[in-house]
């Protein structure tokens, strides 16, 4: 069984705190868990703007706080964010995710990141097997 505490983690554990432009994730799990999967809370700063486009991973993602909007770039559909919601990128689909306030969503990666993953030019993160810190 893992049991942890997300206070604890963002508080003591920085290999599994990752921030890049205007977000901040504490990673709960990682591969090195044998999940097959990696679970994270991220944070997204009200105002900001992301595009990404996971070609190599799954992702889902459910909002606990804030509110924003999810556009589907391949088709322009735009959808409310709000608590609640939940989207999932079954399609590795490119997306621009805004943040109208600050926005606390919990995520889930398959497979799953290692924790030293960077997002690429294109919003991606590399294929596992090729992921370097």
């Amino acid at each position: 069984m893992i049991v942890r505490d997300f206070h604890e983690i963002a508080k003591t554990d920085q290999n599994r705190v990752v921030s890049d432009a205007n977000w901040t994730s504490v990673r709960m799990l990682l591969a090195d868990d044998g999940m097959g999967f990696s679970f994270h809370i991220t944070f997204l700063e009200a105002g900001s703007e992301h595009t990404f486009e996971y070609k190599n991973h799954f992702e889902s993602v459910y909002c606990m706080q804030g509110t924003g909007s999810i556009i589907d770039l391949a088709s322009g559909e735009t959808h409310a964010i709000k608590p609640g919601v939940m989207y999932a990128l079954d399609k590795h689909d490119r997306h621009t995710l805004r943040a109208d306030t600050e926005l606390v969503m919990a995520c889930c990666f398959n497979p799953p990141v290692t924790g030293n993953e960077v997002h690429r030019e294109d919003g991606s993160y590399a294929a596992p097997e090729t992921a370097e810190a």
